[in-house]
């Protein structure tokens, strides 16, 4: 894998570049629409790559282990195949897991024991395990295996975390050296800078994760309840540390906001269940702001839902089909919320090249969290 930055803003820590990948390139600054079990909900591969344009997506190692099972990925020659994407994919490594299935996992030194959300079978977690997983799965990047710890946490809980993490990662590193791609395509191994809100432990574990000179970084354990200022404050911490020539993948993250400020703050890559979900529940972003489409204001309302990604179907129609439950409302919501994601990453990228991003930031934000 190459990272190569052609273009840095002059008022702020973005940057613009390329990620080169055994399938393919993908510009940053750049959002990565989340399909957890191989599917970005309700939208088609096919939409995702013609539409949306989206050039990486991700997938789950814990839930891809679980259903469809690695036989049948393996059988179908990798996780591309079998969902008939061309493009790069990115898996988390089941870190995320050890935080939100906390009620049915336990932590130990050799890894993390899981009772099965599906049926309650016994499933073990190990960095090597993990690690094989995701070489069968065949993501082009996967995520070393960490703790992500919860939020609140005091300064000892998140300190041994950490350790624990930077141990499980060597494990992973060696692991992955001991190992090849099954599928003929190289694969890059991401290690995750961990240490909750606590400043020593973020530059203590960024020193580390750089130290180990992987292909690219990840910044863990954020957007998981810390108010935004600590988030901000923790990921220019990091991204200060972590090496310039690297790509930088901020994990979980978030609101359009979120991600125009972060990318001010160095990050290049980013990803969140927001768009997907709000869609899903009625919430539409848009180039002129937020709608809830749910509201009753919009029932007779026939402008498009967007002009300018989605031209073709009216508001009043969006809101009957969100309202009946129909299979198509979530798609159309859903195709909308990811265009939008992608056009403002790309809208990013367009304006750091041009040197002009803080100006166009804060002119934009406005609009984009404006509520409709």
């Amino acid at each position: 894998m190459k990272f190569n930055i052609s273009h840095k803003d002059t008022g702020s820590k973005a940057r613009a570049g390329i990620i080169e990948t055994g399938r393919g390139v993908i510009n940053t600054p750049i959002f990565m629409p989340v399909g957890t079990q191989g599917s970005v909900k309700s939208v088609p591969q096919a939409v995702l790559a013609d539409r949306i344009k989206a050039q990486i997506i991700l997938a789950n190692t814990y839930h891809i282990f679980l259903r469809p099972g690695l036989e049948v990925i393996s059988k179908a020659g990798g996780i591309h195949k079998f969902i008939n994407w061309q493009k790069p994919m990115l898996t988390d490594s089941g870190g995320y897991q050890v935080f939100s299935l906390s009620a049915i996992r336990k932590i130990k030194e050799e890894g993390v024991f899981f009772r099965s959300h599906l049926d309650g079978s016994k499933i073990f977690f190990s960095p090597e395990i993990a690690t094989d997983i995701q070489r069968t799965i065949g993501a082009d990047i996967f995520m070393a295996f960490d703790e992500c710890p919860p939020y609140p946490c005091d300064h000892k809980y998140a300190h041994d975390s950490m350790l624990l993490t930077h141990r499980w990662l060597q494990r992973c590193v060696k692991r992955f050296n001991e190992t090849e791609p099954l599928y003929g395509v190289e694969q890059n191994l991401f290690p995750i800078v961990q240490g909750s809100i606590y400043k020593d432990l973020r530059i203590a574990s960024a020193q580390f994760i750089a130290s180990q000179d992987m292909p690219g970084n990840a910044i863990g354990g954020l957007s998981v309840g810390e108010p935004v200022e600590q988030m901000y404050e923790m990921t220019e911490l990091v991204c200060d540390i972590l090496p310039l020539n690297k790509p930088r993948y901020l994990m979980g993250v978030g609101t359009p906001a979120n991600i125009l400020e972060c990318i001010a703050l160095g990050v290049d890559m980013f990803d969140c269940v927001m768009p997907t979900r709000n869609a899903r529940h009625g919430f539409i972003f848009t180039s002129k702001g937020i709608i809830n489409i749910k509201n009753e204001k919009w029932k007779f309302d026939y402008t498009p839902v967007d002009d300018v990604f989605t031209p073709e179907y009216s508001k009043a129609y969006l809101k009957h089909l969100i309202k009946c439950n129909e299979m198509l409302g979530a798609t159309i919501a859903s195709t909308q919320n990811l265009s939008f994601y992608m056009w403002l990453a790309g809208e990013a990228r367009k304006h750091i090249v041009a040197g002009d991003f803080i100006q166009w930031k804060k002119n934009i934000l406005p609009v984009l969290m404006n509520k409709l």
